[in-house]
């Protein structure tokens, strides 16, 4: 099958598009011919070599994990899926990512793609999506009523998380350019603060919680607009443990764990209309495409995420 691969870390001149095996599957695995895929972060800061010690996958390496897609092959153990079916899934972090024809997921990543729900969409949802979706409900545990600052909205994990904190019901707030303002306010953020203009530490005061996507001075000052009793997570950065024990907030770290059930629930929502996915750009699947979309993602002025769409 063809791949986009690294062979070592670097800058976007070590992508390269080769041939390599299709992926064995495991009893409890389908493999899945890709439709489309997505650009993350992590993708090329993985390429570039500065996840290496935390995340040490052998060469090459096939980056990229997100994916949309059709099941060509079942495992012994797969209960729920069938050859022939439309899924979507952040599969598990391996040296065998996305950026390829072919990829194995775990049963239990998959979700059923609706008919509704293209796989562009699709591959834009899992990975930004599932982060947006645990921070908000697993960690916040966010109720209706509440207010919740999302720091950095126009990114793919603050475009998903204003519509579930809409969906809830909460009121939301957060952080962006002037220029996405009515954007997110269509999305259902009721409050845009202008990062480059505005000091959200002295406007705002005793939120109920903060989701911050941003790291550095951004996380540190967001504790001081926590009432006593709040939540804060980030995904951006480690959190200070006596600052927060001083402001008597509950904070921590995440980190995305894969999950279908959540995965299912989210395809749901965007299938009713109730979750829009924001598509910035859509590229080929080849060496210049992939590149370019990684190009995109380390600008970091895409409005959206980043597709890699397969050959029809």
């Amino acid at each position: 099958m063809k791949a986009v691969v690294i062979n070592e870390y670097g800058d976007r001149s070590k992508l390269q598009m080769t041939n390599i095996a299709i992926p064995e599957t495991a009893d409890d695995e389908v493999l899945v011919e890709v439709k489309a895929t997505s650009v993350n972060p992590i993708d090329w800061k993985l390429r570039e070599g500065y996840l290496q010690e935390g995340i040490p996958l052998k060469f090459p390496i096939v980056l990229g994990w997100d994916v949309a897609g059709v099941i060509t092959r079942i495992g012994s153990k797969v209960k729920d899926f069938h050859t022939g079916d439309k899924v979507l899934a952040r599969p598990d972090l391996t040296n065998r990512g996305t950026y390829a024809e072919y990829t194995a997921v775990k049963e239990n990543k998959l979700a059923k793609l609706p008919d509704n729900v293209s796989y562009e969409e699709a591959a834009a949802l899992p990975l930004a999506g599932l982060t947006a979706w645990q921070g908000i409900y697993d960690k916040l545990k966010v109720e209706s009523g509440q207010t919740v600052l999302i720091q950095g909205g126009a990114g793919g994990v603050g475009i998903i998380g204003i519509q579930l904190l809409k969906h809830i019901g909460a009121k939301v707030i957060t952080t962006a350019s002037s220029s996405n303002a009515d954007f997110l306010k269509g999305l259902g953020a009721d409050q845009v603060i202008d990062y480059h203009t505005e000091d959200f530490s002295e406007i705002l005061h005793d939120v109920d919680a903060v989701f911050d996507t941003i790291g550095g001075d951004t996380l540190t000052k967001s504790f001081d607009i926590i009432k006593p009793g709040g939540r804060l997570v980030t995904i951006a950065g480690q959190i200070d443990e006596n600052l927060a024990k001083e402001k008597q907030v509950e904070a921590e770290s995440m980190w995305l764990i894969p999950n279908g059930e959540q995965l299912t629930e989210l395809v749901n929502l965007v299938s009713e209309g109730v979750v829009k996915v924001i598509i910035d750009s859509v590229h080929p699947f080849s060496e210049d495409g992939v590149k370019a979309a990684h190009e995109v993602s380390e600008s970091h002025h895409a409005k959206g995420k980043i597709v890699i769409k397969m050959a029809d």
